[in-house]
């Protein structure tokens, strides 16, 4: 079966994990938008984001925000993204979570995993700075999935138990956190 699989992936036109590059851009492009009053049209659009108060179509956006979703867009291009925004749905575990961030991550190309922290409970906080909110808390046993670009010495993360859920997730401040797992992968 592994042997299929990639095969698979070698035949593919884009890597296994371009759709999750996809919705991962494509939803955090779009919660700025949303944040800043952007009213969607879209069947996606209207059913991940509410037009609650929203203000129009041109929407302005801070310097930060404006380079944020350039960034994205880049992103979408670069992985030749075609996110289905006819679907009312949109795969991305951790998009509630996402909504709790006040700094949004980039997606890495690579995921890597800590199957089971050993380490002392580790606060997850709403953005890559020490006195951030805490969002959630990884505890011993937890699996902690990484996936996004580093911003500075922070790694956006999620957790879940042996069933791979997503229960939380945030930005860890943990340098080394390989060295806490009982087996890493990635």
């Amino acid at each position: 079966m592994r042997y299929i699989l990639f095969s698979l992936a070698l035949t593919a036109p884009l890597p296994a994990f371009a759709g999750d590059i996809c919705n991962d851009a494509w939803f955090s492009r779009n919660l700025v938008m949303d944040r800043a009053g952007y009213c969607f049209g879209s069947v996606l659009g209207q059913e991940l984001f509410d037009n609650t108060g929203c203000t129009g179509k041109n929407v302005s956006l801070s310097a930060d925000d404006q380079v944020f979703v350039s960034r994205m867009r880049a992103l979408e291009k670069q992985n030749h993204c075609s996110v289905d925004t006819k679907s009312p749905y949109l795969e991305l575990g951790d998009a509630w979570v996402r909504r709790q961030l006040a700094t949004l991550p980039i997606a890495d190309d690579f995921e890597s995993a800590c199957l089971g922290w050993l380490h002392t409970p580790e606060p997850l906080r709403s953005a890559a700075y020490d006195d951030a909110p805490i969002i959630a808390t990884i505890l011993p046993g937890d699996n902690v999935s990484f996936g996004h670009l580093p911003n500075g010495t922070w790694d956006y993360v999620t957790i879940s138990g042996p069933d791979w859920v997503v229960k939380g997730g945030g930005w860890l401040k943990a340098p080394g956190a390989e060295g806490r797992c009982a087996n890493y992968a990635g």
